[in-house]
């Protein structure tokens, strides 16, 4: 299957547009089946499909990630049908189950606002980290689009930054005036101190060398200060875009505007904040009701 996979992924990047960490994920998935089932594309059933679903549970694999597999195989086996390399797809009819409802990890205020007063501003890498978690938290963007925007992005003056998200899609997002403020001496101070001599370097966070910043580096810095911070959750790198979302519904906004601040194609995938929403509601109403 190697070449068929090429040709698939050929077509997420050409066609689709889609992020270098999407294409990634499918051809690490493709290529774990392609390794379990070991057969031409034009020889692969229904059976293999399904025997190779029963592989994945008995490896331990979560549900949520059985099933994003299962989704990795519809996607390839429908492309190569509709290109007319296959007659028949084998994945078709075949469905992974329940996967559960994964709520994501979310921060509360006080922690949100723990987390946000860790680093040093006095010094320039503290200051440019407490820019970076204020923008995510204001904004609730992803942080590839975080560590991949460029200075162009930000208008401070309309108080807006505009976000390139999965299949480079454009939204522009408002910003608060607490990022507005950070971001202000960011660009006019700190950042020309990064810069190395005569660097035409466009992203707007750069790393102490003057490089542009990466998702694994942020990840570290996240990681740090949540240690300093004495926060006990797993800080993952969306924990500030998933605390974001549900802040807003605690507070009122409305899941279609939730959807169109986050970039989400599909309002179902915005409607699991509501899950962590309702979880919240109920415990607090089962603490303060009299005969709750």
């Amino acid at each position: 299957m190697e070449t068929d996979i090429k040709l698939f992924i050929e077509y997420l990047t050409v066609e689709l547009g889609l992020a270098q960490n999407t294409q990634d994920a499918y051809e690490r998935d493709l290529r774990l089946f392609d390794e379990q089932v070991k057969k031409n594309i034009k020889n692969i059933t229904r059976q293999d499909v399904i025997a190779y679903m029963s592989f994945l549970k008995k490896k331990g694999y979560a549900p949520a990630s059985i099933a994003r597999k299962l989704a990795a195989l519809k996607s390839f086996f429908r492309f190569m049908t509709a290109e007319g390399y296959l007659e028949v797809d084998p994945a078709e009819v075949i469905e992974a189950g329940t996967k559960g409802t994964i709520l994501p990890s979310v921060l509360n205020c006080q922690e949100v606002d723990l987390l946000l007063e860790t680093p040093d501003v006095s010094t320039n890498e503290g200051y440019r980290d407490r820019t970076m978690l204020e923008v995510l938290y204001a904004t609730g963007i992803r942080v590839s689009e975080l560590v991949n925007m460029p200075v162009s992005g930000v208008n401070l003056q309309m108080k807006y930054l505009i976000a390139f998200g999965k299949g480079s899609k454009e939204r522009i997002i408002p910003l608060g005036h607490y990022a507005i403020e950070y971001l202000e001496r960011y660009l006019k101070v700190v950042r020309p101190q990064l810069l190395n001599n005569d660097s035409q370097e466009k992203c707007l966070f750069l790393t102490m060398h003057g490089s542009g910043m990466t998702r694994q580096r942020f990840w570290q810095i996240i990681k740090q200060y949540g240690h300093e911070a004495g926060i006990r959750k797993e800080l993952k790198p969306h924990i500030l875009r998933h605390s974001f979302a549900t802040h807003l519904l605690d507070n009122g906004a409305d899941l279609r505007t939730v959807q169109e601040l986050l970039g989400h194609a599909d309002i179902s995938t915005t409607q699991i904040y509501t899950h962590l929403t309702n979880k919240r509601l109920k415990a607090i109403y089962e603490k303060a009701h009299p005969r709750a």
